[in-house]
């Protein structure tokens, strides 16, 4: 009876070893739970990028709003017959 109660003590100990340590234990879990967590949030970074890349898509293709805006803004073009003023500050 003694030995079928250390050899069970053992399987115990074995099973608890491998729950925790093993191979797909405990730890494994949430190592690959955390690294599934940042991976999700990445994607949802370049998901809201994508979204607005989209919409300016959208918005370039309809209108010359868009596109008359962006030549102001990143190229610094005026039309003809404005007057350009810059303020720069102290």
């Amino acid at each position: 009876m003694k030995m079928l109660a250390v050899l069970l003590f053992v399987l115990f100990g074995w099973l608890q070893y491998q729950l925790w340590w093993g191979k797909n234990g405990i730890t494994d879990y949430f190592d690959v739970y955390h690294v599934a967590k940042l991976a999700r949030q990445t994607n949802d970074k370049f998901h809201q990028r994508n979204l607005q890349i989209y919409a300016d898509i959208a918005d370039l293709k309809r209108g010359h709003e868009a596109i008359e805006e962006r030549a102001r803004n990143e190229l610094g073009m005026i039309k003809q017959g404005e007057t350009f003023f810059r303020i720069v500050g102290d």
